[in-house]
């Protein structure tokens, strides 16, 4: 399937996909996050500089939806970190296939943290690389990486981005 044969309901998918997928994380939904991937999937945050010389260090890294749930559990019950919340800004993405099931897309991410005590700010801006198939009749991420620009992250990462 040409680029230019994405349909507009297709490309309103996606979009949606992605909406809904920060939407759940700036909610603090966070117990449905791993819902937006299919069982066998691959989520990373990576910094630049690692993906562009292909080392494999990211600051997180799951290869399974229970490893995703883990995540969570973990973020709940166990991690210990300042009260944040999330907000995120997504450009429009650009989508790609070769076969019309399975849709290579990218988009720009901006992230700002608010911390208990009020103060906002940028806390990380990179680009989304997905790759995205139809599971039950649904979009779902196969692979999500988030390969950041921030030479420095100020805090823990411990919810996903």
């Amino acid at each position: 399937m040409a680029n230019n044969a994405l349909t507009l309901e297709l490309k309103g998918e996606v979009e949606d996909l992605l909406n809904a997928y920060v939407q759940c994380i700036d909610d603090d939904n966070l117990e449905s996050w791993p819902d937006f991937f299919t069982e066998e999937c691959l989520y990373q945050v990576i910094p630049r500089e690692n993906h562009e010389v292909g080392l494999p260090t990211a600051v997180m890294w799951c290869d399974s939806r229970g490893m995703l749930q883990d995540r969570i559990t973990a973020l709940r019950h166990a991690n210990i970190y300042q009260v944040q919340w999330y907000r995120h800004i997504i450009s429009n993405p650009v989508i790609t296939t070769e076969d019309g099931d399975t849709f290579n897309v990218q988009s720009n991410y901006a992230v700002f943290k608010t911390c208990n005590d009020g103060e906002s700010t940028v806390y990380n801006i990179g680009r989304y690389v997905d790759v995205i198939v139809r599971d039950n009749g649904v979009l779902k991420f196969k692979e999500r990486t988030a390969i950041y620009d921030t030479h420095r992250i100020t805090t823990l990462m411990v919810i996903p981005v």
